[in-house]
């Protein structure tokens, strides 16, 4: 009981640093002080570096969901609104989450243990007397680099996902891509996708700064890092869950629906 209020104490003092990270970066965001080779190295990192991992799990969970949801449409003889409903569901909410999943595990993690290792190893305090400010050099390349890659991986995503769903229903189901497709193009609007954008970055706002924030209130060896690390991945993933709903709820709750037509 007495290590759960610590641990409990510790994990709120830093979502109250992981805040007022949060507005400073805003307070600062900017692109004149970023260092452009820094801000490009980042960009890689999470964009072009983590599309294989993407495009895989956007091929196998198409599939999937893909083989669990149509054969009861057929059932009920609903072909006409499969790729409605399977292009709903990926645009609104397993590409943006998924995409926000994969960064957090993926970059968050690196994020954290390399802020983090800088930080006990006493470079976050050489900077500051080389007058450099960590939050300019370090978290604002990190943050700008997932608030741009998320979008772009996010629709990425969805593409993949949505094909492998095309192949699956053509192959196993002997659903016509046309009709597919039809469907999809009637329930799908430029307001769900621009939505679904909004959602990455708004989870890409919230992982990066909670992983950077991680690594820099970080103390101790590299026990404390590697506790971090996992730390800052669990809260991101949290975060990300519980900001999803809410998100969800203030977009999609009060629409009609988009098959109503079909």
């Amino acid at each position: 009981m007495f290590i759960l209020k610590i641990n409990l104490a510790q994990w709120l003092g830093r979502m109250k640093s992981a805040l007022k990270l949060s507005f400073l970066t805003i307070s600062k965001l900017s692109f004149i002080n970023i260092s452009r080779i820094n801000l490009i190295e980042q960009i890689v990192v999470v964009g072009p570096e983590s599309l294989g991992i993407s495009i895989i799990t956007a091929c196998f969970i198409g599939m999937v969901f893909t083989l669990q949801v149509v054969k009861e449409f057929l059932y009920l003889d609903a072909t006409s609104v499969i790729g409605a409903i399977l292009s709903l569901a990926f645009i609104r909410e397993l590409s943006p989450v998924l995409t926000a999943i994969i960064i957090a595990g993926r970059i968050g993690s690196s994020f954290t243990a390399e802020i983090a290792t800088m930080q006990v190893t006493e470079q976050i305090d050489a900077l500051y007397l080389l007058k450099t400010d960590p939050v300019i050099y370090l978290v604002m390349p990190r943050l700008i680099a997932c608030l741009t890659m998320l979008p772009i991986l996010n629709l990425i995503f969805f593409f993949t996902s949505l094909s492998s769903s095309i192949f699956t229903c053509f192959i196993f189901y002997d659903i016509h891509p046309w009709i597919f497709l039809k469907s999809v193009f009637l329930a799908i609007s430029y307001l769900d996708i621009f939505k679904s954008i909004l959602k990455t970055i708004v989870f890409g706002f919230i992982l990066s700064n909670i992983s950077c924030s991680w690594g820099l209130n970080t103390v101790g060896g590299s026990k404390s890092v590697g506790q971090s690390t996992t730390s800052s991945v669990v809260t991101s993933l949290l975060m990300i869950f519980i900001i999803d709903f809410i998100l969800s709820y203030f977009m999609f709750n009060q629409t009609d629906s988009a098959i109503k037509s079909l």
